[in-house]
């Protein structure tokens, strides 16, 4: 206990910029406040306005930096969750665990959500507990501190709000821990944040193995960074390299339902084909996460490389994709597998078909999101696919008027782009929908 105590002392000391930050102006960092989002500009402003501190930071600044334009934009500020949701007439509360407001502006598919975190405190047990005990905390202080770490290190509640160089400590990767205000157009770097950037470098802020075990999901964020930052010739640091597979244990202990939504993240922005290049490089192809290892190892068979390189299009187009198609795709082996087996020993072709699908759900899936749409949008795309083999009557009308027919199609026509049905299927398919 004592020996582990030390070690966060130390890794808290050195993760500490003892100089204070960089601030860069505007002809020094070169980001063009035009690719900012309006509505991310219009809640610093508000947050201004009223007397707090607010800067658009992580993900977002490091994109405007190397010539990425931004998808998302969050702030973090001074104020209060509270404070923050009193200032806007469409803002929300979330999280248990992690305290953030989402404030919202538009409606519909043009809606954006703006995440507005309050500056968090950088406290492990042994801070936390000399925090409580300082006499000049204030009850108001103590009431509103909600912080936990786990015998591991792994943080289970992280609420405690602190001054904006702790709250760059607590960030995970150096170029993820830069502030920009958009009224000053200044860069706040407590990390050296934009020299990493500069050098193309993936550094972990402070002792990496104490980091991952922090959260466990920043080994699952540094793969998907390094993938989608390698297209500009970014590598992880060997140091934050290092301890990459042996921690991959730690995974063990995140809900499986957040382990499902991160291997989502992985395959579904738009990066899958050079995230999977990544986990291999770095040795981590198999023991991230069941599905995901599937994917992995499937990732060259031509129709699952097809569905991987189809939904990176898309999603760089900015059309919308669908989990469900994309596991469709991955787990279509079985299905096809089992459904072969089955009509081998002479079973209907439609019970035969439910039989295998029900089979994969149950071997690969499991109870985490084998309900619900998602599993329901998966065999509709699965039991349409003998369908279109009918082409006569009434049926071919009645397909075309199913929700998932899109979806279905679509799985058709990357199956006969690989041959494993005919090409003229598809162009009538094709021809008939339009």
């Amino acid at each position: 206990m004592l020996k582990q105590t030390i070690k966060n002392f130390v890794s808290r000391l050195f993760a500490t910029p003892p100089s204070g930050p960089v601030r860069l102006s505007r002809d020094k960092h070169g980001i063009d406040r035009r690719l900012v989002s309006r509505h991310a500009i219009k809640v610093c402003e508000v947050l201004n306005q009223h007397g707090f501190d607010a800067y658009i930071v992580g993900g977002a600044v490091r994109d405007l930096l190397v010539g990425l334009r931004p998808k998302d934009f969050d702030v973090a500020t001074n104020a209060t969750p509270e404070q923050v949701k009193g200032l806007f007439r469409r803002a929300f509360i979330i999280g248990r665990r992690f305290r953030i407001v989402h404030v919202v502006y538009g409606r519909g598919r043009e809606h954006e959500v703006i995440e507005v975190s309050t500056f968090r405190a950088y406290l492990d047990n042994a801070a936390a507990g000399q925090v409580k005990g300082n006499e000049k905390t204030s009850k108001a202080q103590l009431s509103g501190m909600q912080h936990a770490v786990d015998a591991s290190g792994r943080v289970l509640r992280d609420n405690v709000w602190g001054p904006q160089d702790e709250d760059a400590t607590r960030r995970d990767f150096t170029v993820n821990a830069m502030y920009y205000d958009p009224e000053t157009q200044v860069v706040v770097d407590y990390h050296k944040g934009i020299q990493d950037a500069k050098k193309k470098t993936l550094r972990m802020i402070g002792d990496p193995a104490t980091r991952y075990r922090e959260d466990p999901v920043r080994i699952i964020r540094a793969v998907r960074f390094a993938a989608k930052l390698s297209q500009l010739g970014f590598s992880i640091e060997a140091k934050t390299a290092a301890p990459l597979v042996q921690s991959q244990t730690l995974l063990a202990d995140v809900p499986q339902s957040r382990m499902f939504d991160e291997m989502l993240k992985l395959l579904q922005t738009g990066h899958a084909i050079a995230t999977i290049e990544q986990l291999r490089k770095l040795g981590m192809a198999k023991g991230i996460y069941p599905l995901l290892d599937v994917a992995v190892e499937r990732a060259d068979s031509p129709f699952v490389k097809a569905a991987l390189v189809d939904t990176d299009r898309r999603v760089n187009e900015g059309k919308p994709v669908a989990p469900s198609f994309l596991l469709a795709c991955v787990l279509w082996e079985d299905v096809r597998k089992g459904w072969e087996d089955r009509m081998g020993r002479r079973e209907h072709a439609l019970p035969a078909l439910q039989d295998s699908i029900d089979e994969v759900f149950e071997r690969r899936i499991g109870d985490v999101s084998g309900r619900g749409k998602l599993a329901a949008d998966m065999r509709e795309i699965w039991v349409m696919q003998p369908r279109f083999e009918k082409r006569v009557g009434n049926t071919p009308f009645g397909m075309v008027m199913q929700p998932r027919f899109r979806a279905g199609f679509d799985f058709m026509r990357l199956r006969a782009d690989i041959g494993e049905v005919e090409e003229a299927l598809a162009e009538w398919w094709q021809d008939f929908q339009t």
